[in-house]
């Protein structure tokens, strides 16, 4: 009831809401599933019955799963590895379902490997990029799950923020699915040695086992999102680095100044 009055009078729902985690989704798959899934019927049903116009679904990469295939394009058969990863796709096909059954607009934009200022380094579920900055201001090192060769096509928030506003408002591809990515990939030494080289500092790199549902290698094609929904990535790999780095930098500065 919450859910479809929320969406009384409007004409365009972001969905973003979701139980992210790829390790959380191993250890509670029943969560996942009733969150994420069931969360997204929920949404989409509400939409129909309130009659708004489309629906723009955060999906994931990770419903690629550990494909040889690069880069991944939407042509890629999903093989996903993880309760998080089955979550996502099982929405992407509501979506279409709803998208064909009911005349419901539907857009699934799969991310890959978001990052940006305020995201929490804090949790043993976060992102790798906020959690190796919140380490290396601590002085502490970083812990690299595995070799640290696995790659990853990391995303900066702004330019996700312009897919969804795109995707709102483009006329192509309702109930499909759209990759959304920097469409370049790095590994995460090479995602230490620039850090080390924006902080101005020596980061120590600590190895650890592999984590279960983790993928090697993601690396987007954005070329069906360039030709439907006139994607370009405005932020750089380099600069959203920056970006993000600067932010937590100026954030721990305000902390200490606080406790001082």
């Amino acid at each position: 009831r919450a859910v479809r009055r929320a969406m009384d009078g409007v004409e365009i729902v972001f969905h973003q809401a979701a139980l992210r985690s790829v390790p959380f989704s191993v250890e509670n798959p029943a969560l996942v599933n009733r969150v994420n899934v069931e969360g997204t019927v929920n949404v989409l049903i509400a939409a129909r019955d309130a009659r708004v116009r489309r629906v723009v679904y955060a999906s994931s990469s990770s419903v690629y799963g550990d494909g040889l295939e690069l880069p991944k394009s939407e042509h890629s058969l999903p093989r996903p590895v993880s309760p998080y990863a089955v979550s996502k796709l099982a929405g992407e096909y509501y979506c279409g379902v709803f998208s064909q059954l009911y005349g419901l607009e539907t857009l699934s934009l799969r991310y890959f490997n978001v990052y940006g200022p305020r995201q929490d380094p804090t949790s043993q579920y976060a992102a790798v990029i906020p959690r190796f900055i919140h380490w290396s201001l601590r002085g502490e090192p970083l812990e690299v799950h595995g070799d640290g060769l696995q790659s990853r096509d990391f995303t900066y928030i702004d330019n996700v923020v312009t897919a969804n506003l795109l995707a709102a408002q483009c006329g192509d591809g309702i109930g499909e699915a759209f990759n959304v990515g920097q469409g370049t990939a790095h590994t995460l030494l090479d995602l230490a040695n620039l850090l080390q080289d924006i902080l101005g500092m020596e980061l120590r790199l600590l190895h650890t086992r592999g984590r279960p549902g983790d993928v090697r290698h993601t690396l987007a094609s954005i070329s069906k999102a360039e030709r439907c929904l006139d994607y370009r990535p405005h932020v750089s790999f380099e600069e959203g680095i920056v970006r993000t780095a600067r932010y937590f930098t100026e954030e721990r500065r305000q902390t200490l100044q606080a406790i001082a």
